[in-house]
């Protein structure tokens, strides 16, 4: 007997729906980093993009008061976004110090070595037999901030770059693009991209093909801004037709962040939040991790540390510093132990002479002594 069809099937296309309710129940962890130099707008970008106030605006004389440091910090801050009764625990990751210096070698090793640190943790919690509350700090998407110069990338953001594309979804951002005109930026662009290609430098791609063309035509003027040049304003300014909006106000007219035709903030935004995080998330679970396991398991033994290739400068100095007082306090300690065994050695040898002395007087106390007694007896003799 031929089993009856049922008219809604067996439920299976009721998973994407299951797996909705999930999703939403648990949230989202997303971790972006901000990369560049100082004064490029990194701060205000990100509370720009979240419209509220995630990172504090830095400090002008705090800025130049951190250049005895000589060090690339990494800032961590984390927050919590609900729209619509979806929660993101997001985690921006700040560099502080990149490139604020006249001798910029090496200074992108710290943040390297961050990346690779957040592979390396996961990996070791995912060894462990609990991994219910595991730790992830793993980025998923850097933005690398460019100063707005007009003409191409300089040799610390060609190297800093090409170690970035191999760990993490690396995505170019020109700053503060009113500072440019509009001739000027595509040129910028255009050099940008030549650089890049010519270097073999590796930034993130969005998925372009979808079964919605709209989806896909979207996805390739997303990516044609590339590198977007954004601009980052959290003020409300009010435009020559009467609309407020966030932007920056000039003699000239306003600069507004939301406009197309002034930047590419909508597509970044896009691009980060509204189209493509999942995207982001899935390729550094993917591919990134996957990457660091596989390289890491095929070079070492299991449960072996991980060596460090990078000695932060702050601690070597620090350590030369401790070193250096170590060295002066058992100096004292040294002298110190002399004094006072060559007071031992005086206070020895002053007893020493004492005694010496008392020794000759009972000796001749007892020669006196011997010849009283001979006296004695000589006269009882007669």
């Amino acid at each position: 007997m031929a089993p009856s069809a049922m008219p809604d099937g067996v439920g299976v296309a009721h998973l994407p729906n299951q797996r909705h309710k999930i999703v939403s129940k648990r949230g989202a962890n997303f971790t972006l980093m901000v990369c560049g130099e100082s004064g490029t707008g990194k701060s205000t970008f990100v509370n720009t993009l979240f419209t509220t106030s995630i990172k504090n605006n830095k400090e002008l004389a705090k800025r130049h008061a951190k250049q005895v440091d000589k060090t690339v910090e990494i800032e961590i801050t984390k927050a919590e976004l609900e729209e619509q009764n979806f929660k993101v625990k997001l985690t921006i990751i700040d560099t502080p110090g990149f490139g604020d210096y006249v001798n910029n070698r090496d200074s992108w090793m710290p943040i390297v070595e961050f990346l690779d640190d957040q592979h390396e943790s996961f990996m070791a919690q995912e060894q462990q037999p609990t991994r219910a509350n595991r730790i992830d700090l793993r980025v998923h998407a850097c933005l690398y901030f460019i100063r707005p110069t007009g003409h191409t990338l300089k040799p610390l953001d060609i190297e800093i770059m090409k170690h970035l594309g191999s760990r993490v979804n690396l995505i170019p951002v020109i700053a503060k693009a009113d500072t440019l005109t509009p001739n000027d930026l595509a040129k910028f662009k255009r050099n940008i991209l030549e650089v890049v290609e010519a270097q073999g430098i590796r930034v993130y791609t969005c998925p372009i093909e979808s079964d919605d063309e709209s989806t896909t035509n979207n996805n390739k003027d997303i990516m044609s801004a590339l590198p977007f040049s954004v601009i980052g304003s959290t003020e409300d300014v009010v435009t020559a037709d009467n609309r407020k909006v966030k932007g920056r106000q000039y003699s000239w007219g306003c600069a507004e962040v939301e406009n197309e035709e002034h930047c590419d903030f909508k597509k970044l935004r896009t691009l980060l939040i509204r189209s493509h995080m999942h995207d982001l998330i899935s390729t550094t679970e993917e591919t990134h991790y996957e990457n660091y396991r596989q390289i890491q398991m095929e070079t070492r033994k299991f449960g072996e540390a991980k060596s460090k290739k990078y000695e932060n400068p702050k601690f070597k100095e620090q350590e030369e510093k401790l070193r250096l007082a170590f060295t002066e306090q058992v100096k004292k300690e040294e002298n110190r132990f002399r004094q006072w065994e060559a007071q031992l050695v005086s206070e020895r040898d002053r007893l020493n002479k004492d005694l010496e002395e008392q020794h000759a007087k009972i000796k001749a106390m007892e020669t006196e002594l011997e010849n009283v007694y001979q006296m004695q007896g000589r006269n009882m003799r007669r």
